[in-house]
């Protein structure tokens, strides 16, 4: 009898056992939050999907269409992000800067520049700026109309400034989008104020005497 019992125990044990072994198992598995170093702090790269953060206060910024969103969206279009690429033309750093821009914002030494990414990130800032009070007339005017078939906004605008100067988007709009900008490798100015459309550049102020000191 007490055999038996040991048997039929060790059966249900056996049985048990298996039936866990062969359970199909599955892990939820949410999207991992990525950190870049940028201007000295940590800035906090989550999804794209508002309804996808926590409910309590973490203080992370939601970067999907603000300025940081903005700057990592330019970045990657002029070098995959890359803070010590210099192109053919001699184009430099995470946004391609010319030797000239960068003058324009008060860095004076293009190898300094190159190898200080918190440089780099500040520079781009102050060029927006710089580049916000040179076309506040053509965003004030020309904002959520459409041109040639481009919706037209500030933060475009800002980005096809960054590509082709101020002045090539000023003439964008004296001739009603009919001529624009291109660059060395083809990369028109229209594709920049489609393509960078709609982000939120509120936080940045219009400043013709935007400059780095370092």
């Amino acid at each position: 009898m007490i055999k038996k019992w040991y048997f039929y125990a060790s059966l249900i044990v056996i049985i048990t056992f298996l039936s866990l072994g062969f359970k199909p198992f599955s892990v939820e598995t949410k999207p991992w939050f990525l950190t870049e170093k940028t201007d000295g702090s940590e800035y906090i790269f989550p999804s794209l999907e508002k309804d996808e953060y926590p409910k309590v206060n973490l203080n992370v910024p939601y970067t999907g269409n603000h300025l940081i969103g903005f700057k990592e969206a330019v970045a990657f279009k002029e070098s995959q992000g890359k803070y010590r690429l210099v192109n053919s033309l001699g184009y430099m750093g995470k946004y391609q800067f010319g030797s000239k821009a960068l003058r324009a914002i008060g860095i004076k030494n293009d190898d300094d520049f190159l190898k200080d990414p918190a440089l780099q990130e500040k520079a781009f800032v102050a060029l927006l700026s710089k580049n916000k009070w040179i076309l506040r007339n053509e965003i004030r005017k020309y904002e959520g109309k459409v041109i040639n078939g481009v919706e037209i906004t500030e933060s475009g605008i800002l980005a096809a400034a960054h590509l082709g100067g101020a002045g090539s988007v000023k003439n964008f709009f004296k001739h009603g989008g009919n001529r624009h900008f291109r660059d060395a490798f083809g990369t028109s100015l229209k594709s920049y104020l489609r393509d960078f459309a709609g982000y939120d550049l509120s936080f940045i102020e219009a400043d013709n005497n935007a400059t780095i000191n370092n």
